[in-house]
């Protein structure tokens, strides 16, 4: 049974503004709840801290509180070298609830099987938590969850841009290991969707700034991570996810429906690479018997009509793809995960009214993260949690430019300990599981780092853990990962 043991306001500081007028902003606050969880058949002890530590500017000011969830398991010895997880969602913008309820910790929120809101809302113990081989705390950027600038006049530009982002929270990181005594442990990073922009980007300023060197970075859902595509690219990598989704839905034609999912996708994947990509790039010099050839092979796969992929030059924009599949059946598809239906006010149209997904998931995670958090762990505070906060505009350009593929890849290469596994759901169309391949192989152009690169796919989307049966083997895949990373005592770092 959870058990309060410390309510620790060491520096509670009043401030209004302009988002959560008369509602007070927390500094160094910690309350420490006691639990237990079965994990694959093990009761594992722990303590919760939900609390909040300060972001320092350069001349140790205070500008900014983040709140963050830490879990350390307390039945076993050597607490200070037990490996740590450090987990950031997405967004930029998303709280870290997703991961937090849905995903890696002890805690789940309640929903069935395929991932879909039930009531009544709540949560359940996570009996595939990594917990029982990691401590792990989820933080909350600026502007997400119950995090905040110390006020108004902080600008934005220290937090909102790529590496202002990665800058301020590989800091935060720094005081937070320093902390709780974690510098001699193992040291891991997950991050989700735009997270792993963050986590990649992180893992050399840690490295180059902090002199804290990982052993190893979790890329669930990837984003392009700043790797050079193209348009012509991009068109192309999309097929083996439409081909997917369209299996899925059911609509292939007998020979390719007929075979499994895994045994149907190299043969699109091949097709992609050694045919679709070039016959694009050749544009509109394209022999007209040829394009009429591609448009129909790609039709067979993707499941729409030969008409409309012709009408789009052989580049169909993924929006209209999940308007097109099941036109004629009257739904839109997902974008984040295209096993969800919605929809929408007409038929016709390029692109779905609204993200059927993101609806069902908020749907689900809102009720049961506030009743967590103020309930359960006993964090109370009149402050709204933002499930998605206000982060615009995020700075992408000029010394912000996303060149975080091209760190990771430094940081791998500077660190013989430091290993990379990439997690991708099948029909996940905003961060597609062919363009997170495509992610590894451009990270390692030489070839001479392929032993510390993974990929794992799941039969679900951007969430894979939504999914029960995906739930436990993406986070047995952790687990495993993370044993595999925690060198042998008398294994030097070195090539």
């Amino acid at each position: 049974m959870k058990q309060l043991l410390t309510i620790c306001l060491f520096c509670t500081i009043a401030i209004h503004t302009a988002s959560a007028q008369n509602r007070t902003i927390k500094f160094d606050a910690d309350v420490v709840t006691k639990d237990q969880v079965t994990i694959k058949g093990q009761k594992v002890a722990y303590t919760a801290t939900a609390g909040n530590q300060p972001v320092w500017d350069e001349n140790g000011k205070a500008i900014a509180s983040l709140f963050y969830v830490y879990y350390e398991r307390t039945d076993v010895p050597n607490r200070e070298t037990r490996p740590l997880v450090v987990s950031f969602n997405g967004g930029p913008g998303a709280a870290s609830c997703w991961m937090h309820l849905g995903y890696t910790g002890p805690k789940r929120l309640l929903i069935d099987d395929e991932g879909y809101p039930v009531q009544p809302y709540g949560i359940q113990d996570n009996p595939n938590s990594i917990l029982d081989v990691a401590d792990i705390v989820y933080v909350e950027p600026v502007n997400t969850g119950f995090s905040r600038a110390a006020n108004d006049s902080i600008p934005k530009s220290k937090f909102f841009g790529v590496n202002a982002d990665i800058k301020y929270l590989a800091e935060w990181i720094n005081n937070f290991v320093t902390r709780k005594n974690k510098w001699t442990a193992p040291k891991y990073l997950v991050g989700e969707s735009y997270g792993t922009t963050r986590v990649s980007g992180l893992a050399l300023e840690l490295q180059n700034s902090h002199w804290m060197y990982l052993n190893g970075v979790v890329l669930v859902s990837p984003t392009s991570l700043g790797l050079d595509r193209g348009g012509q690219v991009a068109a192309a990598n999309l097929l083996p996810y439409f081909a997917a989704t369209a299996w899925h839905h059911k609509v292939l034609a007998p020979d390719l429906q007929n075979k499994d999912l895994t045994a149907m996708l190299p043969e699109v994947e091949q097709f992609t690479i050694n045919e679709l990509l070039p016959a694009i790039t050749k544009g509109g010099f394209l022999e007209p018997d040829k394009k009429k050839a591609i448009a129909a092979k790609m039709s067979k796969y993707a499941g729409i009509s030969e008409k409309v992929i012709l009408e789009h030059n052989l580049m169909v924009p993924a929006p209209f793809f999940w308007k097109e599949l099941l036109r004629d059946k009257g739904y839109n598809i997902g974008r984040l995960d295209s096993r969800y239906l919605g929809i929408d006010k007409e038929t016709a149209g390029e692109k779905p009214d609204y993200s059927a997904e993101n609806t069902s998931w908020q749907h689900s995670f809102t009720p049961a993260i506030n009743y967590y958090l103020r309930e359960v762990l006993g964090y109370k505070t009149d402050l709204k949690y933002f499930v998605a906060g206000q982060t615009r505009p995020w700075d992408r350009e000029g010394a912000n430019t996303d060149l975080t593929g091209e760190n990771l890849r430094q940081a791998v290469s500077q660190n013989p300990y430091l290993h990379v596994l990439t997690q991708s759901g099948y029909y996940d169309g905003a961060c597609d599981y062919f363009n997170a391949k495509y992610n590894m192989w451009q990270m390692d152009p030489s070839g001479k780092l392929q032993n510390r690169f993974d990929w794992k796919g799941y039969r679900s989307g951007h969430m894979m853990y939504l999914r029960t049966e995906d739930l436990v083997t993406s986070n047995e895949d952790i687990r495993v990962f993370i044993k595999k990373t925690i060198p042998k005592p008398d294994q030097p770092a070195k090539y």
